[in-house]
């Protein structure tokens, strides 16, 4: 059945063995020097390196990223997630130039969280994408119908479980609520 196949690719340990260990893993492995920074300029430089060390080791399968394509993603990524935290790219130099909050290091375990996040973001919409036409409607309604249906609890209760079709178009938001739903409560996320 369709949804089998697709719940088997959302299963949390295949997400976890696909994405999230390669990144961990790559994590692990980056040689940071210092878990300080001089000024803005080496931040800058720590970042965009360690950006495409992730990319290249665990993303791309080893090709890599113009410099100031990684520095731009990597800057990002820090925004996002500090700004949940109420801060944002100065309170993430300010960290790594003064060793708080784990310095340099809590800085790259920030770009390693939103890497995940959004590598497992892709994971879930591809599988999606895979596994029903873009143009049979039908199959596309009763999909999002089972999937509703099969992994209710990891969405919001917004979300209108009678109304299938209503997702069907652009269910963007769908994957969004169960991405969101798995970070907050998958043992996936979590560093190793």
């Amino acid at each position: 059945m369709l949804i089998n196949r697709l719940l088997a690719e959302l299963d949390e340990r295949h997400i976890a063995q696909a994405v999230t260990i390669p990144i961990d893993e790559a994590r692990n492995k980056y040689p940071l020097r210092s878990n300080t920074v001089n000024d803005f300029h080496e931040f800058d430089a720590v970042i965009t390196d360690f950006y495409n060390f992730l990319f290249t080791n665990s993303v791309s399968g080893g090709g890599s990223l113009p410099a100031s394509v990684a520095s731009s993603r990597a800057k990002e990524i820090i925004e996002k997630e500090y700004r949940k935290k109420g801060g944002d790219i100065v309170m993430a130099f300010n960290d790594a130039h003064d060793g708080t909050n784990a310095g340099m290091r809590g800085v790259l375990d920030s770009i390693s969280e939103g890497v995940k996040k959004e590598v497992v973001e892709s994971h879930i919409r591809n599988a999606f994408d895979r596994h029903v036409a873009p143009n049979d409607w039908p199959q596309k309604v009763e999909l999002i119908r089972q999937f509703i249906s099969q992994c209710g609890h990891h969405l919001s209760s917004s979300i209108q479980a009678d109304q299938p079709e209503r997702y069907t178009h652009n269910y963007s938001e769908l994957l969004q609520q169960y991405t969101s739903e798995l970070q907050r409560t998958s043992s996936m996320f979590r560093r190793l």
